[in-house]
């Protein structure tokens, strides 16, 4: 099992995992952006720990900062964009039957990456 992984965007490592649980801590680098995303099997919840994130969320977008939480239902679409100049960190919490990697649907991506 993989516990961590660069991405073009940054990286996600895995602080815990259990029976319907994955805690990740996913690092944003400055004016980068995940994919625009969802899940089949589980959601997600964002504790921002340091930086400004830019959130979209079924096309909703909102801006958080340390300590304020983002809570993403299963199947919405959500995206986590870093506009400023410093790293951006998550403390992501995701709840579920599945929380394997594979359950993500690309609606959009920057880096021309499929599901």
């Amino acid at each position: 099992m993989t516990m961590s992984e660069d991405r073009p965007w940054g990286s996600w490592h895995i602080l815990d995992e259990g029976s319907g649980f994955k805690v990740k801590r996913i690092e944003v680098k400055p004016h980068s952006r995940l994919s625009y995303q969802t899940h089949d099997h589980r959601s997600e919840h964002w504790v921002i720990v340091t930086g400004k994130a830019t959130c979209i969320i079924a096309g909703e977008t909102s801006i958080v900062g340390p300590g304020e939480c983002v809570d993403i239902d299963v199947r919405q679409p959500h995206r986590i964009c870093n506009n400023e100049d410093e790293q951006l960190i998550i403390i992501e919490v995701q709840r579920g039957d599945y929380c394997g990697e594979d359950d993500i649907v690309r609606l959009e991506d920057d880096y021309g990456r499929s599901q």
